[in-house]
């Protein structure tokens, strides 16, 4: 009989030299007996990955070990901006039953319906609380991946992020064990008397009202509500008041209706894109995704005021439903355009967090892409903080 309890260790440690790093990352994860230990590592050790994981899991005695690769990395109150760095996340969960996975294009583009994934991955519903999935964005279709395994897995909550490196670079790395991939993804199915609280916050405020695209090509937007896309944002700028309209410029995004079957549509209710471009001529806009004749449409802005507003209003919320049960642990994968570059302090996310929920154990990363719900069903995102709270059932 297991009589331990649950428990989680983190830490995080920055240093050139990545056995230093590891070192102090192990030292400080120390005290408990883990199931499942969770690496975040910054790319400029990318040569040594091979022997940075397998020390990790050697040392740690988890029998399971999942990460990525980030171009910043993320700690309990602390976010390290490329800067080399390492985190680790231990955790004893008694009873739990943790099914790691290896993710591949090849099954992506094979398992076509829910019960092939399921075959695939030996792998029954009930067996499965929640995801953890942790991907590279450059060589797999992650929206396949995500949609493939919320088929198969309907209802359950699923966290986690794409991994990143430097700004020009696109060879990134998943961890299993120990292994290393430079492309696919991990997943990790967490059962047992445990499961996933998923938080995610997207950091924008809609503008205007919404509105339905009536003509559409590519990731072209030509019409909305039988007008030129342009024509309704400029009304919509111009309806804002001043200090708005200041907030707004440089900061504009679209929101595209995750659910089209709400009675209301809300913060939260939609998947923030990035306006790509205007052409004059026709008055359409190009956006970072390929939108549908019907589908709901708002104008977004996006700044620090917003998403540091939306992050606390959600862990307020998450605070409220938990009562007395109080995470065990948490995983964080924020989008790469957050952090200082958005909100002008270090540690934005990461330290709001640690206020709200305290001394909680945490690793994270900054992402190419997020991955976590709108409703019940699990969405890839931008600009958007995603944050898995492993609590009890």
């Amino acid at each position: 009989m297991d009589d331990r309890k649950p428990a989680a260790r983190a830490a995080v440690a920055e240093d050139v030299d990545w056995q230093r790093a590891v070192h102090k990352v192990l030292a400080q994860t120390r005290g408990i007996v883990p199931d499942l230990a969770i690496l975040f590592a910054s790319a400029a050790y990318a040569e040594h990955f091979p022997q940075l994981v397998r020390r990790a899991w050697s040392e740690t005695g988890a029998p399971t070990l999942i990460g990525c690769s980030g171009q910043g990395i993320i700690g309990s109150g602390r976010e390290v901006e490329d800067v080399p760095a390492v985190a680790l996340l231990t955790m004893a969960l008694p009873g739990a039953v943790l099914r790691p996975a290896r993710l591949t294009q090849e099954m992506v583009a094979t398992c076509t319906k829910p019960d092939d994934w399921r075959a695939h991955l030996a792998l029954h519903p009930d067996e499965v609380n929640a995801w953890l999935v942790l991907a590279d964005p450059f060589r797999m279709d992650c929206m396949a991946l995500i949609d493939g395994l919320a088929a198969a897995y309907a209802g359950r909550p699923m966290l986690g992020g794409l991994a990143s490196a430097g700004s020009a670079d696109e060879r990134t790395f998943v961890f299993l064990n120990g292994d290393v991939f430079d492309e696919g993804g991990v997943g990790l199915a967490l059962g047992g008397p445990y499961t996933i609280l998923p938080l995610v916050s997207q950091g924008c405020e809609p503008i205007g009202q919404p509105w339905t695209i009536t003509a559409a090509e590519g990731n072209v937007v030509e019409t909305i509500s039988n007008r030129a896309a342009y024509e309704l944002l400029i009304d919509t700028f111009r309806s804002l008041p001043p200090d708005v309209q200041r907030r707004a410029q440089g900061n504009l995004l679209v929101g595209l209706a995750a659910d089209e079957y709400q009675d209301r549509f809300r913060r939260g209710s939609f998947l923030i894109r990035n306006l790509l471009g205007v052409d004059q001529d026709t008055g359409a806009l190009a956006i970072g995704a390929w939108p549908r004749v019907g589908q709901t449409i708002q104008f977004q802005i996006r700044d620090a005021a917003a998403a540091d507003e939306d992050l606390r209003a959600l862990l307020d919320h998450a605070c409220a439903r938990l009562g007395d049960n109080a995470p065990i642990a948490a995983v964080l994968c924020t989008c790469n355009g957050r952090g200082v570059g958005l909100f002008d302090v270090p540690d934005h996310d990461a330290a709001t967090i640690a206020e709200r929920l305290g001394p909680l154990p945490l690793a994270g990363l900054f992402c190419n892409g997020e991955i976590g719900p709108i409703g019940a069903r699990p969405f890839l995102h931008g600009f958007t903080a995603s944050l898995a709270l492993l609590i009890r059932t």
